[in-house]
């Protein structure tokens, strides 16, 4: 997939206030534009998690940290996915 640089001026203040470098102030703002795009309905799961850097699931379970919650239909789809997921990984009945 191709991407973009975008690049984004922050005061050295800012940085000495949250009490991080360049690289993680970096990351976490690409998780919160990742979220609050996603909170407002511009970017889908699939997409925000993209932007975040991470699966689709694992931004979806990210979410609570920043207090916002999946659509309902993805929490569903969730669900749905983690029962398909965990019939896959019992292993099959045996008959005597």
């Amino acid at each position: 997939m191709a991407s973009r640089s975008v690049v984004v001026e922050v005061p050295e203040k800012v940085l000495l206030a949250e009490k991080t470098d360049e690289v993680s102030f970096a990351k976490e703002l690409q998780v919160l534009a990742a979220v609050k795009l996603y909170e407002l309905g511009r970017l889908s799961s699939g997409r925000a998690a993209e932007l975040a850097g991470m699966g689709r699931v694992e931004f979806l379970f990210e979410l609570k940290r920043y207090k916002t919650f999946p659509l309902e239909a993805e929490l569903s789809e969730l669900e749905r996915d983690a029962r398909r997921d965990q019939t896959a990984k019992r292993p099959p009945l045996r008959r005597s």
